[in-house]
């Protein structure tokens, strides 16, 4: 489209019809048909404020050919439209191959010989800008102007047969195959007992329980042994008596420390909900006991075993000049490792009662009972009636087996066990709970 700026010369001074001009840059175009004469436009023009809406003109029947000429009509505004108003360019379709004839000047153009085929209205939407310019308007009056529009010829696109929808062949599925189980795409091994050790290692070490109790019992097992060694090298003898024998004292509530780790390590899982992760971590229950049960007794024997070592060897300085008793090397490892195995199993059986509890305050309430409670009775029965039950309830009391590993025994105390029988004991009924702990354990729902 070129919109013409410049005004054209008069047709009527000249003689001559006036012939549109190309605009500059444009290819040359074929041979048009005759320009129709400024003075007859092709429409009757309407005045400018009675210009008739585009709703009131009829529809079109079918859309002009794309090879034939039209005319664009350009109403002239008596100001310039504001900014963001629509407007309307009026479309005249012409006949192909009529020639328009050029009327006198003294009388009004005749009206064309053949109705226009098709006309259109194109609705032209403003655009906002800062100083709208107003079109120049062309021909008599300066009212109105003519625009011609040729029409380029084109080829009409071949019609192209409807393609069938292709069938594109189904994917196979990307899972395995049927019988073959689920692959991960994850590389994993088989998990074994050392992985779920693993697990239970970081768990007690990364715990401030471990630390706390653990760190107590040390602390009271040396201070407690130095303390007694230290005054009982005061006196100028102390007979047959054993020399690590003053050990006993310490780890008497040594051991109160370690039952309280031995319950937490399970029941506190079960307060906090974390056993729910690590049963879905390790489906088989009985590895993950049997893997708390391992890191918990390795741990307190490791940690009993050394602070008994110091305490013994610090008794044996202080007061093996002072006991008519020899220290022999079975002594030595009874009153060490043999006073370790016996504590640690009595913190694996805390871990069976945790276990079926699973309430640490419960739990820990029952451990000191039957740590304390039976040597506690027996204090209070005096009867005769009740002797036999007295020596039954003082030796097999926690605090007589623990004396009995250290290679003494309480003197008022008849009967009970001797030796290392205090460590079978210990051993069998912690083996007797954790097997039930094990039933129990999966059975229950967590």
């Amino acid at each position: 489209m070129t919109s013409p700026q410049q005004p054209q010369p008069d047709p009527a001074a000249n003689g001559t019809e006036a012939q549109p001009q190309p605009a500059p840059g444009t290819p040359p175009q074929a041979p048009a048909a005759p320009p129709m004469p400024p003075a007859a436009p092709a429409v009757p023009q309407a005045p400018p404020a009675q210009a008739a809406p585009p709703a009131q003109q009829p529809a079109p029947e079918q859309p002009a050919p794309a090879a034939e000429a039209g005319t664009m009509m350009l109403q002239a505004q008596p100001a310039p439209a504001p900014a963001g108003e629509a407007g309307t360019m009026m479309l005249q379709a012409q006949t192909p191959g009529q020639q328009p004839q050029p009327a006198p000047a003294d009388r009004p153009a005749p009206a064309p010989a053949a109705p226009p085929r098709e006309a259109g209205t194109m609705m032209l939407q403003a655009q906002p800008m800062p100083e709208p310019q107003p079109l120049a308007a062309h021909g008599p009056g300066k009212d109105a102007g003519t625009m011609m529009l040729q029409a380029q010829p084109q080829a009409p696109a071949p019609a192209q047969a409807p393609q069938p929808y292709a069938q594109v062949p189904a994917a196979p599925p990307a899972g395995p195959a049927p019988g073959a189980g689920y692959v991960s795409p994850i590389p994993a091994s088989p998990t074994h007992l050392g992985h779920a050790l693993a697990s239970e290692w970081t768990k007690i070490r990364s715990v401030r329980s471990t630390i706390w109790t653990l760190g107590v019992m040390a602390v009271l097992v040396l201070g407690i042994g130095a303390l007694v060694a230290t005054a009982v090298s005061t006196n100028e003898s102390i007979g047959a008596t054993p020399p690590l024998f003053f050990g006993f004292f310490g780890m008497l509530l040594g051991i109160l420390c370690v039952l309280p780790l031995g319950v937490l390590v399970v029941s506190s899982e079960y307060g906090t909900g974390m056993i729910r992760t690590t049963l879905t971590a390790c489906p088989a229950r009985g590895r993950v006991l049997a893997a708390k049960a391992l890191v918990f007794f390795g741990l307190t024997f490791v940690v009993t075993t050394v602070v008994t070592g110091l305490v013994a060897i610090m008794d044996n300085a202080l007061l093996g000049d002072l006991s008519r008793a020899e220290v022999t090397g079975a002594e030595w490892l009874k009153s060490t490792v043999g006073v370790s195995l016996y504590v640690s199993f009595l913190g694996l059986l805390a871990l069976a009662v945790g276990s079926l509890i699973r309430h640490s305050a419960g739990a820990i309430t029952i451990m000191i009972g039957v740590v304390l409670l039976p040597f506690v009775l027996s204090m209070f029965m005096l009867t005769d009636s009740l002797s036999d039950l007295r020596n039954f309830l003082l030796g097999y009391s926690i605090p007589n087996q623990i004396t009995v590993m250290y290679g003494s025994k309480f003197p008022f105390v008849d009967g009970g066990p001797s030796g290392w029988e205090p460590l079978w004991i210990v051993m069998g009924i912690a083996a007797l709970a954790l097997g039930g702990a094990y039933a129990v354990m999966r059975q229950r729902d967590v």
